[in-house]
């Protein structure tokens, strides 16, 4: 039995099944690692600005696939309905409410589409509210460029009998926002504004990161490698066991072994 396991015609089975399974393994983990590759979250297209009218609606939330993207609009600035966002850092997505030395302020400011609408927009961030860049509201008709955020939830009662100023809000919250902005019909979300207005420094806001799509397919072709590997040792077997037999019954014929 070892003479024929060892023999040139099998020792030759032995390594091209070796090579086979190495080979199919390793395809059906390449299709495998595609697969996983496929769900992670991923840095969407940047596309190019909409107007911020065509992708944000009157009311309190925006639609999550707008979340993110770039906007432009025209208009002008109303000054006197501008409000301070308290204890924010200059990354929209920083943690809020827990003051810390880096806490600041973002200026938030409605801007006054051709439609009469509000669209309220973060201009930029200072570190106190006495910074000269924070009245420095532009005149007369502007053009606005940055990306759109969704709010924040709503301010609190609490929060502001614990002293939070006049014209300073906790975050940026379209239904707040309706009512102190009175009367008004206020778009949903906000825009940070890329560049910053004036001075002011530029609040860090990220492209729209979106969930990744599985390939189903190429789990199913990992799969399919996996069962050409599986179906290349059940060949083996049969091979050699056949030999193994073959040369068995040679042993045991005398013709067969007068023969040989």
């Amino acid at each position: 039995m070892l003479r024929t396991l060892f023999s040139p015609r099998i020792m030759g089975l032995h390594l091209l099944t070796i090579g086979v399974l190495v080979a199919f393994i390793l395809l059906g983990r390449w299709q495998l690692g595609v697969f996983q590759d496929s769900g992670k979250p991923h840095a969407d297209t940047d596309p190019a600005p909409v107007a911020v009218a065509t992708l944000t609606r009157i009311g309190p939330q925006l639609q999550g696939d707008v979340v993110g993207r770039r906007i432009s609009g025209e208009g002008v600035y109303e000054a006197g309905r501008q409000l301070l966002v308290a204890d924010r850092r200059a990354d929209v997505d920083a943690p809020g409410g827990n003051v810390s030395r880096d806490d600041g302020y973002w200026v938030l400011t409605p801007l006054r589409l051709d439609d009469g609408t509000l669209m309220p927009v973060v201009r930029g961030w200072v570190a106190k509210s006495d910074d000269p860049a924070v009245a420095a509201v532009p005149q007369g008709r502007v053009t606005v460029g940055g990306r759109l955020r969704p709010q924040q939830g709503t301010d609190s009662v609490q929060r502001r009998a614990e002293g939070l100023p006049p014209g300073q809000v906790q975050t940026v919250s379209t239904g707040e926002l309706i009512n102190l902005w009175t009367g008004q019909k206020v778009r949903a979300g906000f825009v940070v504004a890329q560049p910053p207005s004036g001075s002011l420094t530029q609040v860090k806001v990220d492209p729209p990161v979106v969930g990744g799509t599985l390939t189903w397919r190429n789990l199913a072709y990992a799969a399919n490698w996996w069962i050409f590997a599986g179906f290349a040792v059940f060949m083996w077997f049969h091979f050699v066991r056949d030999a193994v037999r073959a040369d068995r019954d040679r042993g045991k014929s005398p013709e067969m072994a007068l023969e040989g």
